[in-house]
């Protein structure tokens, strides 16, 4: 399967990200969440700075999928998932600083 370069926004910022075609839209999506997330703790006031805004917004995410992966163990949701999902939260992070 080929990858697409897709333009996501982030606080304003524009980033390339290559992914698989049908993957696109899930990219997205990610980045919605994650510009909502970071322009939520950028409004709150109480951190600074990019990079600092990015890992709270990491921790957060990543919180929320740590708590996601204790349901699905009882609830059945597919442990590749939550796994691919982790990895697009790592790899959307690495960039963020990179760009920096």
């Amino acid at each position: 399967m080929s990858n697409e370069t897709v333009s996501v926004k982030i606080l304003d910022k524009d980033y390339q990200v290559a992914c698989p075609a049908d993957e696109r839209m899930a990219l997205l999506q990610s980045a919605q969440v994650l510009d909502e997330r970071m322009r939520k703790i950028k409004n709150s006031g109480g951190v600074a700075g990019l990079e600092r805004i990015a890992v709270m917004a990491a921790l957060n995410l990543s919180h929320e999928l740590i708590l996601a992966q204790q349901v699905g163990q009882t609830s059945g949701v597919s442990q590749a998932v939550l796994d691919r999902m982790q990895s697009k939260i790592e790899s959307q992070l690495n960039q963020l600083s990179g760009s920096e």
